[in-house]
């Protein structure tokens, strides 16, 4: 199995390091995928067939606010949002700080930033097709996009 995931967005690959995941890139991967890299691509494959809603992978976690903020962002329920404010005052941080660490997040949909929005805008999105896939992926699990 190579260490690529074709998805409705493209290609995704999951690196590995210290039997980690810590990163998920949206292009292909090179080579074959290590045991680890193979059960992520497998249960992201079952999140993209709707028959998976969390992922059990050891994720590394980042340090400081931005192991908390992904820490929340992990514990917000597939098919729900939470805005940055509502991240920040659960991380004692102000929303700006939650915004740079949504969008450092090297784990996008393993750790959820799509679920994090603006209190009166949708908020950014760094994958290919920006705020159309943090739309898709909500739309995917359910979620109420007004």
């Amino acid at each position: 199995m190579t260490a690529t995931l074709i998805t409705p967005f493209g290609p995704i690959s999951l690196v590995e390091a210290a039997g980690r995941i810590v990163a998920l890139h949206w292009r292909e991967g090179k080579g074959p995928a290590t045991p680890l890299q193979a059960e992520g691509l497998r249960q992201l494959a079952g999140y993209f067939a709707g028959q998976r809603r969390a992922f059990d992978l050891p994720l590394d976690w980042g340090e400081g606010l931005n192991e908390k903020v992904r820490r929340a962002m992990a514990a917000i329920p597939s098919g729900e949002t939470r805005t940055y404010g509502e991240i920040a005052r659960s991380v004692g941080a102000p929303a700006q700080a939650v915004g740079r660490a949504c969008g450092a997040n090297p784990l996008p949909i393993l750790i959820p930033c799509h679920r994090v929005t603006g209190t009166n805008w949708f908020g950014g999105f760094s994958a290919p097709g920006s705020i159309e896939t943090k739309a898709a992926l909500l739309r995917h699990e359910g979620a109420l996009l007004l």
